[in-house]
């Protein structure tokens, strides 16, 4: 009776003693084209190179296998999947909720977080909330979604038009900047910030000047100068008085 144990399957390729076929078609360290050869004798160049040998393509026949550094191989490859992710724009929709009488300052902070999301380029999902008897006027949230469109329209559109869904009144607006775009300009603006602050306290650091010496010393000069002469004038008169 069959039986299912359990446990995932390996997705690494199989590697030096691992491969289990008779022979394999060989690529070697640079990418050049080595040929069929027993398994055996691809293993004994694994050992030569100091290399691994490497199923790369296991579905072929004979499968593909490559001399390589295979911890190296790894590691690139774990960074250039770091690297995509955190290129990767996901979408987000953010969500705004407004009362028809809003208050003006309350308006321009509501306001303020839609420029801010459209500027991260993110979508904005706008709701106007009805209460009691203002479920009888739906053009007031109608206008200010229009007068909040139109106050973001050179950072966003309309994507989808205002309607009425139970109580409320929703209209998502949609960023003109590509999410990609935006966090390439985040991650620039930051690096531009972290460079400025860095010059500063290098500026801030620094030893004084060659010139600023040269000055100092040129002072030095002058006051002993001016000490001597003080002494010269004080002669004279010292040995007047001890005539006297």
């Amino acid at each position: 009776m069959w039986c299912y144990r359990g446990g995932s399957i390996s997705t690494e390729p199989r590697i030096n003693d691992r491969i289990r076929v008779p022979e394999v078609r060989l690529v070697g360290p640079s990418g050049e084209q080595v040929g069929i050869v027993p398994l055996a004798k691809a293993l004994e160049l694994a050992q030569e190179y100091d290399l691994d040998l490497v199923e790369v393509a296991a579905s072929a026949r004979p499968p593909v296998c490559k001399l390589m550094d295979y911890g190296k191989f790894k590691y690139e490859s774990a960074m250039k999947a770091r690297e995509a992710r955190k290129n990767q724009a996901h979408t987000v929709i953010k969500e705004m909720k407004l009362r028809p009488k809003i208050d003006p300052h309350d308006y321009d902070t509501k306001k303020g977080h839609v420029v801010r999301f459209l500027k991260q380029g993110d979508k904005v999902k706008i709701t106007i909330m009805f209460r009691g008897r203002e479920q009888s006027r739906p053009e007031l949230g109608y206008r200010l979604l229009q007068r909040l469109a139109s106050d973001v329209e050179d950072l966003g559109f309309i994507e989808s038009n205002p309607k009425q869904d139970g109580r409320n009144m929703i209209m998502v607006l949609g960023p003109h900047k590509k999410k990609t775009e935006a966090m390439a300009e985040a991650r620039e603006a930051q690096a531009a910030r972290k460079a400025e602050r860095q010059g500063v306290a290098h500026t801030e650091g620094e030893a004084p000047s060659e010139d600023a010496a040269v000055e100092v010393d040129d002072t030095t000069e002058v006051a002993s100068a001016e000490a001597t002469e003080a002494a010269a004038e004080e002669a004279p008169a010292d040995e007047a008085n001890a005539e006297a």
